[in-house]
């Protein structure tokens, strides 16, 4: 089975911006893009003129590194968004928004991508009250994310009672009775992260 297995600060450093996934970390002076913003290796400093290919490449590796996917998963996004009526590149980026393990980072139930990841897969989590451990799994609106009654005292979510966690306006989450909804699909102004998708789509059309 295929396995991401690169130091994540170095998928940062080579994307040249903070893809935040190392959770606090990334907001720490111990992140590796305040303490070292040039591309990892001996020539990372070096300047270099990119082509269009170039450019198109990186944009599609900073999408893939920053969602925690591999080439196959995230082709299979392209190619399932060019099939929903819309702009390709936005329905592409919403279809990423959704996944169980986004929903549950934004929440800030994970601190990280890759911890909402792992949460999911313990199967601490629950949607519409049934149990689900797919972090790929694609939510809705109207959907009821939760943790589970019986793990809720796991150390893990002990800090997140009574929290004042800022999220984005297309979720909602209790930290008191860690629950959670999904009030509407996400849009594009809602995605924070600073990705072109025009370039994305560019690249897989040719």
């Amino acid at each position: 089975m295929a396995k991401i297995t690169c130091a994540d600060c170095k998928k940062c450093r080579r994307e040249g911006q903070k893809l935040f996934l190392k959770g606090e970390r990334c907001t720490s002076k111990k992140c590796a893009m305040e303490r070292r913003p040039v591309a990892p290796g001996q020539h990372g400093a070096a300047r270099k003129k990119n082509s269009e290919y170039a450019v198109q490449l990186r944009e599609k590796q900073k999408a893939k590194r920053a969602y925690g996917l591999l080439e196959k998963q995230f082709r299979s996004y392209y190619d399932r968004a060019t099939r929903i009526k819309g702009v390709t590149g936005e329905n592409m980026l919403m279809l990423l928004e959704c996944r169980l393990d986004n929903v549950i980072y934004r929440m800030g139930i994970g601190s990280s991508r890759a911890q909402s990841r792992q949460i999911v897969n313990h199967g601490h989590i629950t949607v519409n009250g049934r149990t689900v451990n797919i972090p790929s799994f694609i939510v809705k609106a109207g959907d009821e994310i939760a943790i589970k009654e019986n793990k809720q005292d796991n150390a893990m979510f002990k800090e997140l009672r009574g929290a004042k966690i800022v999220m984005p306006k297309w979720l909602e989450f209790n930290t008191e009775t860690f629950v959670g909804k999904i009030i509407e699909l996400p849009k594009r102004e809602d995605i924070d992260l600073n990705i072109n998708e025009q370039l994305i789509v560019e690249l897989y059309s040719k």
